[in-house]
This record gives C-alpha cells, sequence and structure tokens, in this order.
C-alpha cells in the first residue's frame, strides 16, 4: 500500500472517527458536521481501499510487482501465454505512451502493456 493511500486511509478514519464523537458527545449541538464529517470520513476510506493502480492485473495488483511503462503490465517478461494480443490500442493520458490490449480470450480477463 503507498503513503500517499495510507495518508487518505488515516485521514478519513479521524474524519470518520471525530464525526462519530461530534454526533455522540455534542448533544445534539454539532450532529450535522458530524454526519458530513462521518460520511466524507466514509469517502475517503472507500476511495483509499477500492482505489486501483492504472492499467495493472489482479496478480501484480495483490503481489505489489512493480508496474511497467504507462502502468500496464512490465515489458522485460513476456505476457503469459494464455494472453492474446489484440487490435485495440489507445494513448494512456498521464504518459502518453501507447498501450495494447491483451486478452485471455477463455476468461475475458484483459490486460495492458505500454508499445514501442
Amino acid at each position: 500500500m503507498g503513503l500517499l493511500r495510507v495518508a487518505v486511509l488515516a485521514i478519513g478514519a479521524l474524519l470518520f472517527v471525530a464525526g462519530i464523537g461530534l454526533v455522540t458527545l455534542t448533544g445534539g449541538a454539532a450532529v450535522g458536521a458530524g454526519i458530513e464529517a462521518i460520511v466524507f470520513g466514509a469517502v475517503l476510506i472507500g476511495a483509499a481501499l477500492l482505489e486501483r493502480s492504472r492499467y495493472r492485473s489482479t496478480h501484480a495488483e495483490t503481489t505489489s510487482a512493480a508496474p511497467g511503462p504507462g502502468g500496464g503490465e512490465p515489458t522485460d517478461r513476456p505476457m503469459e501465454t494464455r494472453f492474446r494480443r489484440t487490435d485495440e490500442r489507445f494513448i494512456d493520458p498521464t504518459s502518453n505512451l501507447t498501450m495494447r490490449v491483451w486478452s485471455d480470450p477463455t476468461t475475458g480477463e484483459r490486460r495492458y502493456r505500454a508499445e514501442d
């Protein structure tokens, strides 16, 4: 888990707990602010836990493997043999790299790899 994701998770947790404190300890005087803090904290927690790194495979994400160029699969090793190169390509808006789509015809899983 990256440092930014941990920071967002921590801020979300602090807001969530502070919101619960405002709702329960102020006797109703700050219920609105407490509910806002709870909702905003929950959104930050959800974003930190559900955010994924761009075009990475589930395997790469769960093993914390280093991403390849453009955030896709690494280019220094061959793609798994179950994946077939498709005609689909797009320009990654962040890196301006051309990304090629690879697909497993059996499962429909898609992976992305930067092209030269």
